[in-house]
């Protein structure tokens, strides 16, 4: 009888444990189901945002394109009249207004990409050739705010301080040029800057200034394309000391 009992007891332990194994594998069979369902879910998602991102960034690019091409297109007589194939304007000035409608075609429609923004410093630079520099500052701005620290909009702030400049707001474009200046590690020549900060504080009538500028460009940049400009700027100042 105890005999009986023990092997009883014994299936009893292994049915109970068949039981717990099953109800632990069901368990763990439905996390198991829903991790893989929230992971594809993600992987989905992830798919689906990539194929959206690369749709939006090809149209972005391809209205770019079509500005850059007008920006680049030959000034002359139409193509059946000079015997030359491909896209022309009668001047530049109208090339470089044609070019500007586009430019911000592409920026309005994709502003956050980085064909947007380059579409957008087009734009500002464009307005800067066009004579209109505080047109230039205003969407210098906003490459700036779209673009922070990386190089369009280490640009933006360049070309901000020159429209800064030829607007006549010296101390802006001079605080800017310093600021410039003083990143050394940064994507823009700081000889560049130097002579643009030396000309500025020229213009400011800042002669002392400027002479310091242009020095110190001479002196920590000997090698640099600008530094015979510096030293004819550094004679221009002396003689009319």
């Amino acid at each position: 009888m105890k005999r009986l009992e023990r092997h009883r007891l014994k299936e009893n332990d292994i049915e109970a444990f068949a039981r717990q194994a099953r109800e632990r594998f069901e368990s763990r069979k439905r996390e198991t189901t829903a991790v893989l369902v929230a992971l594809g879910v993600i992987l989905v998602v992830g798919v689906g945002y990539w194929a959206w991102r690369a749709r939006i960034d090809s149209r972005a690019h391809a209205l770019l394109a079509e500005a850059l091409t007008v920006q680049q297109a030959r000034v002359g007589p139409p193509a059946d009249a000079a015997g030359v194939p491909g896209l022309s304007f009668p001047t530049e000035r109208e090339r470089a207004q044609a070019a500007l409608t586009k430019f911000k075609i592409a920026a309005d429609a994709y502003p956050s990409t980085d064909a947007g923004i380059f579409a957008r410093y087009q734009e500002a630079a464009t307005f800067m050739a066009l004579g209109s520099p505080t047109e230039a500052a205003a969407l210098y701005q906003q490459v700036i705010d779209r673009a922070g620290n990386r190089i369009y909009g280490q640009m933006a702030r360049l070309g901000l301080a020159e429209a800064q400049a030829r607007s006549g707001q010296y101390d802006q474009a001079i605080n800017t040029f310093k600021e410039l200046a003083q990143r050394k590690d940064g994507p823009l020549p700081i000889d560049g800057i130097l002579m643009q900060l030396g000309r500025t504080y020229r213009e400011a009538g800042k002669r002392a200034d400027a002479q310091q500028t242009f020095n110190r460009l001479v002196q920590e940049f000997p090698d640099s394309p600008f530094s015979a400009d510096a030293k004819r700027e550094l004679d221009s100042l002396k003689k009319t000391t």
